[in-house]
C-alpha cells in the first residue's frame, strides 16, 4: 500500500478529520498532492486494500500501542481511577 492510498483509505471513511504526519517538505508535498487527487473510495476498493494489508496487520506488530498493554499508564497505575474523595 502506498502513503497515498492509505490518506485516501482513511480520507473515504466517515471522519470529519484527518491527520497526517510530515516531517519533510517532500512528505507535505506527498500529502497535498493525495488530498488534491481525492475521490472517495467506494466498498470494493476499500476491501480490497484492506485484503492487502491483512497480513501485515494480523499480528499488530506495527502498532503495538493498539494490541498491547506495553503503552498504557493507566494499565500500570490502576490507582489513577480510582474516585478522589473530598
Amino acid at each position: 500500500m502506498t502513503a497515498t492510498d492509505a490518506l485516501h483509505y482513511a480520507m473515504s471513511l466517515p471522519t470529519s478529520v484527518v491527520i497526517t504526519g510530515c516531517d519533510t517538505r517532500g512528505v507535505l508535498m506527498q500529502g497535498i498532492d493525495a488530498a488534491y487527487r481525492f475521490a472517495p473510495l467506494d466498498d470494493a476498493r476499500r476491501a480490497t486494500l484492506l485484503a492487502r494489508t491483512a497480513p501485515a496487520a494480523d499480528k499488530g506488530e506495527w502498532e503495538r500501542y493498539k494490541t498491547s498493554g506495553d503503552f498504557d499508564g493507566t494499565a500500570r497505575n490502576p490507582h489513577w481511577l480510582e474516585t478522589a474523595k473530598i
